[in-house]
């Protein structure tokens, strides 16, 4: 649901909290500074409210400016914010030795990865990358389609119902007439994880990924994550990855998934 629509709906939503938070997300991977019209353009915001929410992150230590070029990268308390993250995710901690044991097999194109929703996307927490330099290029940060990618799937078929439907209905603000496309997606994936213990995705997300996945718990079951293993297409085939990595999946993932 777009900030504007919250706002409306909540009193105690902050306004100037969630247009700072949308400045710090204007930067993608690559992207070392911005100007206040990349930020400008990329949320909509006018260009004074920018240069004073620009101003204010500057003061906190989110942003360094730089006054010779009008531009702004993202500082130190940006990555602090991340590694207080991903240090209070203990999965992460039980997730590594997993997920290394997972990647190592005989295909070494293959890459593991753990991912938690966040919004429409689902963002890697810990990634294991492959042996080869061909792999996929993929970090923690990445964003991968909630609703048109394996580990997408795993997670949406993890989540409590009711926010399950949430998510569907957010997804609708933004785009209604992907409804139903979105719906048969997971119904798919519920189908596959219900016959086989893991969903599939090949060549969906992007045309060149294969990929297969599954849900994963939190140790108190008040969080889901996705964990998958997949790679270039080209290198990482169908019949692989279900005869020889699903197995290994699903002891994973079953492994990491201990209620307390």
């Amino acid at each position: 649901m777009p900030d504007s629509d919250i706002e409306d709906k909540d009193r105690n939503f902050v306004t100037a909290l969630a247009r700072g938070l949308d400045v710090l997300r204007c930067f993608e991977r690559g992207e070392a500074e911005l100007t206040n019209t990349d930020f400008s353009e990329r949320t909509g915001l006018p260009k004074a409210t920018i240069s004073r929410l620009t101003h204010t992150l500057c003061k906190l230590d989110y942003l360094v400016a730089d006054p010779r070029k009008g531009t702004y990268r993202l500082s130190s308390g940006v990555l602090q914010l991340g590694f207080g993250v991903l240090s209070s995710m203990e999965i992460t901690e039980r997730a590594a030795d997993p997920m290394r044991a997972l990647c190592t097999g005989p295909n070494p194109y293959v890459t593991v990865a753990l991912g938690e929703r966040h919004r429409m996307d689902v963002v890697y927490v810990a990634v294991h990358r492959s042996h080869e330099d061909v792999s996929l290029t993929m970090h923690v940060g990445s964003r991968i389609p909630l609703f048109h990618s394996a580990i997408g799937r795993a997670v949406l078929i993890g989540m409590p119902e009711d926010e399950r439907a949430a998510a569907f209905a957010e997804a609708n603000e933004i785009d209604p007439e992907g409804d139903a496309e979105r719906r048969s997606g997971f119904h798919r994936g519920l189908s596959e994880y219900e016959a086989q213990g893991y969903c599939t995705g090949y060549g969906e997300w992007r045309p060149d990924v294969n990929g297969i996945a599954a849900p994963v718990f939190s140790m108190n079951g008040s969080r889901v994550y996705g964990l998958n293993v997949g790679g270039p297409s080209f290198h990482v085939k169908r019949k692989q990855l279900e005869g020889v990595y699903a197995k290994r999946l699903i002891e994973a993932a079953e492994t990491l998934s201990i209620r307390a």
